[in-house]
């Protein structure tokens, strides 16, 4: 039974959906739009609207907190100086989800992430 459990498994054990969420949001925080899949794209858009929720609070204690889930110094700064106060008064939202078509190698649906201006 799923009771309560939220997310979704991507195909992937923990360790690695926890890396590629992270690489993920920080293509997403750099470049301001990032081209996946679907499925992926959905994952980290929950991933992405989290980090960005705690960057909108600004206080050191959730600076820490995405620290731990993104890992990158950069993109933390920029997250939190640019980002953040950007969102201040929009109360969620922050990304978009776009499906791009299929994928010409395998065919597999793909879709670009990108921040809501």
């Amino acid at each position: 039974m799923r009771h309560r459990v939220e997310g979704n498994k991507i195909g992937m054990l923990p360790s690695h959906r926890r890396s590629v969420l992270a690489n993920l949001t920080n293509a997403l925080i750099l470049n301001a739009k990032v081209d996946t899949t679907f499925p992926r794209a959905k994952a980290s858009q929950q991933f992405a609207e989290r980090v960005i929720t705690l960057a909108r609070r600004g206080d050191l204690h959730a600076r820490r907190i995405v620290f731990s889930r993104l890992r990158d110094k950069a993109v933390v700064d920029k997250l939190f100086t640019e980002i953040g106060p950007a969102y201040k008064d929009r109360a969620g939202g922050y990304t978009r989800v776009v499906k791009l078509g299929p994928r010409r190698g395998d065919g597999a649906e793909t879709a670009r992430l990108m921040l809501v201006q």
